[in-house]
């Protein structure tokens, strides 16, 4: 089990991917959020027995996965749905991440969650990492990236929490706006060597 486990985030498009895939260069173990979120919901799984259910069985795909952009789209638009969703997924993604968290065998391991904030998962983790960029950053980026349009990506910006409120949680902060991919790995090699130091010190 690692010694320390540091909770990552950061608003969408701020590269939190980028960077956690730096970390894990150096035999950093990464649970990822988003991946743990599939994982829970894969062919065979109750939750996913119980989404097709609730929603119907439209809401799965032909080769038997969750048709996560029909049910993103649905949960959008309905609060009730998504507080529904939340209730079940929340708590199986919640014990997951934990147990992964157990297995991690790094010197530290990395918590990656988008809503860590958001979703209380920060009272977890004994230290936050926030990758920060501005607003204008995330947009462009994201809008590239996943093919949205400004508006779809500004609804997601405002579901999260301001980028003050984030860096008001953050012990360690990783500024990525305009950041090469070589300023970037510098800025994590000092933060490895920093989080070394905290686990052996």
């Amino acid at each position: 089990m690692s010694k320390l486990v540091i909770g990552l985030t950061g608003g969408i498009g701020s590269g939190k991917t980028t960077v956690a895939d730096i970390f894990a260069t150096y035999g950093i173990d990464i649970i990822d959020a988003d991946i743990v979120a599939r994982e829970v919901v894969e062919p065979g799984t109750p939750a996913l027995a119980q989404i097709a259910e609730h929603f119907g069985a439209e809401f799965i795909l032909n080769d038997g996965n969750l048709d996560r952009t029909k049910l993103r789209h649905r949960v959008f638009a309905n609060e009730d749905d998504k507080h529904w969703l939340n209730a079940l997924l929340h708590p199986l993604i919640r014990n997951a991440m934990a147990q992964q968290c157990i297995a991690a065998k790094s010197p530290y391991c990395f918590l990656v969650a988008p809503l860590l904030i958001e979703n209380g998962i920060n009272k977890s983790v004994e230290k936050v990492l926030v990758i920060d960029v501005k607003p204008e950053t995330q947009i462009a980026r994201t809008v590239s990236r996943d093919n949205n349009t400004t508006e779809q990506v500004q609804k997601i910006l405002n579901a999260q929490v301001s980028r003050e409120e984030r860096l008001s949680y953050a012990d360690y902060v990783i500024n990525n706006d305009d950041c090469s991919i070589e300023a970037l790995k510098e800025q994590v090699e000092l933060l490895h060597r920093e989080f070394l130091k905290l686990v052996v010190g």
